[in-house]
């Protein structure tokens, strides 16, 4: 007889116990994949905790696009490393998360677009990362069916190519990560929402939840959209705006698409999945908000710059539209580590389009912060007080568009 339920639970349920030495708020990727490598290190008294299921923020409402090919000496180093943990993740994990690396070019449609791009190869080149600027010619040959007509109304002029960039299911890496966690031994607590942050003489002392109140003496800050929201229950208040982040998916087409489009003028990107779906995005929404509701304009300007790039896409249709939450910074590069003026009290934050991107190595660094109560050399510039310092990582020229 054939079987149709699982006799193993992918992650069990818990009793809220009435203290843990760490508590993670935030069950995406960030906080699963910090979960799991304090576990690994043998922090196992940890409760991650969610107001909704796991999965059900922007770790479920993203993209899933993969790739390092950034632009400041920060944030090469540190996406390349997120890079190759990604790589190994399935065999870590013992759970198939889909990675294929099929590659990802970002276009440039003008001279200025084409230098931007220039300097972003030499940079990767220099640090590492397989990264390189090819011509129209050689976009053609690697994805034949863009137009890169001279007649277009923004012509193709170059790309940035990055054979290492690609694809991940997005819910097969949160459910491994949480499947690894709860082996050793974490607890994850879906539906147990945060309602307050308890301090004493500057030290963070208790959560209080829905169900309950929790004794800790560390808690590691993970929501991405609402990061400013919690950092508030301390009294910090971080440089962070949230703005919707809109994409959509279209009916399953037969395989033509085995690589990652970007366009940086045009601000819009475009891949297909296993299942033969184009998924399509487009840039942040303008005004500041936490609505998670998608609009008419927003797939309007999708629609239109896909087909500047694929015309033949005249006639396939949208089946579906959803938003995501960004949390941004005056930088565009993420807030890590330790927040001075609470004891105990950790962020993990401001991660804007690029989150999914770090899950892994964020997740490392900041257990390895947790555990030995050292800053890693790879999230020192992401520190809090480079706002104070006059020292910004200004990753803006990767942001060429929210993917």
């Amino acid at each position: 007889m054939l079987q149709l339920f699982r006799k193993e639970r992918m992650w069990r349920p818990h009793f809220l116990k009435a203290r843990y030495d760490v508590v993670i708020i935030g069950a995406g990727v960030h906080g699963l994949a910090a979960a799991y490598y304090l576990g690994k290190r043998g922090v196992t008294n940890v409760a991650v905790l969610d107001k909704g299921y796991l999965g059900s923020g922007n770790s479920g409402r993203n993209t899933a696009i993969i790739r390092a090919n950034y632009r400041t000496p920060e944030g090469i180093p540190f996406y390349h490393e997120s890079v190759r943990l990604y790589e190994g993740l399935s065999q870590d994990l013992g759970y198939n998360v889909l990675f294929s690396q099929q590659g990802h070019l970002t276009l440039a449609h003008t001279d200025s677009a084409v230098d931007g791009l220039r300097v972003r190869a030499e940079a990767n080149a220099l640090l590492g990362v397989d990264s390189r600027l090819i011509g129209p010619d050689e976009i053609k040959r690697l994805v034949p069916a863009i137009d890169i007509s001279t007649s277009a109304h923004q012509p193709i002029r170059a790309a940035l190519y990055h054979p290492p960039g690609g694809i991940i299911r997005h819910d097969a890496v949160v459910w491994g990560y949480a499947r690894g966690a709860d082996r050793l031994g974490i607890e994850i607590h879906p539906h147990t929402e945060v309602q307050g942050i308890q301090t004493e003489n500057g030290q963070v002392t208790a959560v209080q939840t829905n169900r309950g109140q929790i004794k800790t003496g560390t808690v590691l800050n993970v929501t991405s959209g609402w990061c400013s929201t919690i950092a508030r229950m301390v009294g910090v208040n971080l440089p962070i705006v949230s703005h919707p982040l809109q994409a959509c998916v279209t009916e399953p087409l037969k395989p033509f698409l085995d690589k990652v489009i970007v366009s940086s003028n045009l601000h819009v990107y475009v891949n297909q999945t296993d299942r033969g779906e184009l998924v399509l995005g487009a840039e942040i929404d303008p005004y500041s908000s936490y609505s998670s509701a998608s609009t008419l304009p927003t797939l309007e300007m999708i629609a239109a710059h896909t087909l500047e790039l694929f015309p033949a896409l005249v006639e396939v249709r949208v089946l579906r539209q959803w938003a995501g939450v960004c949390d941004m910074t005056p930088d565009y590069s993420p807030i890590m580590g330790e927040v001075p003026e609470v004891r105990g009290f950790l962020v993990d934050v401001g991660w804007g389009t690029y989150g999914f991107k770090a899950g892994p190595v964020s997740g490392k660094t900041m257990a390895e912060l947790i555990a030995t109560g050292r800053t890693p050399d790879l999230i020192k510039p992401f520190a809090l007080s480079r706002f104070y310092e006059d020292r910004l990582v200004g990753e803006k020229a990767a942001a060429a568009v929210s993917h």
